[in-house]
């Protein structure tokens, strides 16, 4: 049953820790050598191995690595879509299988997947309605989080008849009121231009300031990761392995003008230099 959250900006959850507490209660998820493959064409491929990392309540970690070495597989196995050969997912210390992590989680994929038959109100109170909330009701929660998340007076749009950025806000608003502790976000801003897509890194940033929950980012921009997460875990190419973990050293609430700061820049270098670029920010 969805439980209703105090009205806040920011993304929430009812037990969470304050941000810089990490470790202070059971980790909302833990992975235990994670293996996993995949089929295509006929062929096996090994996407991971040995794959271990935790996520704690307030925290936001980024994966980074190569194009497909396993990051998006990862966040499938977290949310309980695809079972792994090999290791364990803990949510809250328990070991879970897929079918029980179901649900356990929050998902928000590269691309929006707005239904275009409803409107941007409609899109974002579907998470409560598939939770049991009725509609009517649903509606009414939804539409009071609309100004938080930038979208007052866009309640009657239809997705066709919203930006890129825009488009995004309703999907991550949907993500959120699934009341989940746990968020997966898979290249959220990848589709969209480079303005649009440094607009959305701020937005989100002053969304998760004002939030206790624990987020979970694939990106493969190295000064994306650096600026959003707390801690940047780097994979290897295919099979993905955890090669470098880079704390990030820089203070909250971060500001878009600290990618010019020595510290962010020593960082970026720190991660560039494990990928083996230094004359780039993609992978």
């Amino acid at each position: 049953m969805f439980r209703r959250r105090p009205r806040h900006p920011g993304v929430r959850t009812a037990d969470a820790t304050a941000r810089g507490g990490f470790g202070a209660s059971t980790p909302p998820l833990e992975l235990r050598s994670i293996s996993a493959t995949y089929r295509e064409k006929g062929a096996t491929f090994a996407a991971l191995e040995g794959v271990s990392l935790s996520v704690n309540d307030g925290e936001v970690v980024a994966l980074i690595g190569p194009s497909g070495c396993g990051k998006s597989t990862l966040l499938d196995v977290v949310a309980g879509l695809l079972i792994p050969d090999a290791g364990e997912v803990r949510i809250r210390g328990r070991p879970l299988v897929a079918a029980e992590r179901l649900g356990a989680s929050a998902y928000m994929r590269q691309r929006d997947l707005l239904l275009p038959w409803r409107t941007a109100l409609g899109n974002a109170a579907l998470a409560l309605e598939v939770d049991g909330t009725p509609k009517r009701r649903a509606m009414e929660l939804a539409g009071e989080r609309f100004p938080a998340f930038g979208l007052e007076g866009f309640e009657d749009a239809y997705p066709a008849q919203l930006s890129g950025g825009m488009r995004q806000r309703v999907a991550f608003l949907r993500t959120a009121l699934a009341g989940r502790p746990l968020l997966l976000l898979d290249e959220p801003f990848g589709a969209l231009d480079a303005l649009t897509r440094a607009e959305m890194q701020a937005w989100l940033l002053a969304l998760l300031e004002g939030g206790r929950v624990a987020v979970l980012l694939v990106t493969h921009d190295v000064e994306e990761a650096v600026l959003l997460a707390d801690r940047v875990i780097v994979l290897t190419r295919r099979p993905g392995r955890v090669t470098h973990e880079e704390a990030v050293r820089l203070t909250r609430p971060r500001r878009r003008t600290q990618v010019m700061e020595p510290a962010f820049l020593r960082h970026k270098a720190a991660i560039l230099e494990v990928l083996g670029l230094l004359d780039g920010d993609t992978v």
